[in-house]
């Protein structure tokens, strides 16, 4: 299939060519061309492709290789900036807009629980830039990996969904602040959390089902060669 006609049919693909840093102007290449010219595993692209365009989409990683491991610590450090840098200053500039319109007890009811969240999302991705990526390339390289120090499934047993934590600011917004507040902004501020809480579940689905698994495998190896 051509890389163009796939974007046609669901142009929400467009964010993953944008954090695998493929560039537009692709003419009539396939999927496959494209894989090829940026050393993509056309596996682990339809792969991600899948778990964006189907809601319910369930990734397996039968068609994936410890090769593909650095795509995907690559693809999710581009999404991490992509969050950091996009998606979380437009909602909080339109909580700050908000939070203008509001008496004092639900200005800090939303403050804190957009602060409380900011907070976990900004933990979260610290954790995996300077543990768990830090871990995966030094394993990637060759690096004499203490298995008591650090194991995947340490990043496992403690990986919680960022993007659940949203409801209880959604639930607020929808449910509890006063009819009379602009009703346009807290439209547009719903859109936009419901937007990056779906996307972060896709990316949430990326680590658990792809890359945890996958980095499994590579330990098992690691320590079968010791």
């Amino acid at each position: 299939m051509k890389l163009a006609e796939l974007i046609a049919a669901d142009n929400s693909l467009l964010s993953i060519l944008q954090r695998l840093n493929i560039r537009l102007g692709f003419g009539e290449a396939t999927v496959e061309d494209i894989c090829t010219r940026y050393n993509i595993s056309t596996g682990l692209f339809l792969e991600i492709c899948n778990i964006y365009s189907f809601r319910h989409y369930q990734p397996h990683i039968e068609a994936l290789t410890e090769s593909d491991v650095a795509s995907i610590t690559t693809y999710l450090r581009t999404s991490h900036k992509f969050y950091s840098e996009v998606c979380f200053p437009a909602i909080h500039n339109s909580i700050h807009s908000l939070v203008k319109e509001l008496d004092d007890v639900n200005r800090r009811l939303i403050d804190k629980f957009y602060d409380d969240y900011d907070n976990e999302v900004t933990n979260h991705f610290k954790y995996e830039e300077e543990v768990v990526f830090p871990y995966i390339e030094a394993m990637q390289a060759g690096g004499d990996i203490d298995d008591e120090a650090y194991h995947i499934s340490k990043f496992e047993d403690n990986h919680s969904n960022i993007s659940e934590k949203l409801n209880d600011l959604k639930n607020i917004i929808i449910k509890y602040l006063p009819e009379e507040h602009s009703s346009a902004l807290r439209f547009n501020l719903l859109n936009d959390i419901y937007a990056v809480e779906s996307d972060l579940r896709k990316h949430s689905l990326i680590e658990n089902k792809l890359l945890i698994p996958l980095v499994g495998i590579m330990e098992k190896k690691n320590g079968e060669d010791k």
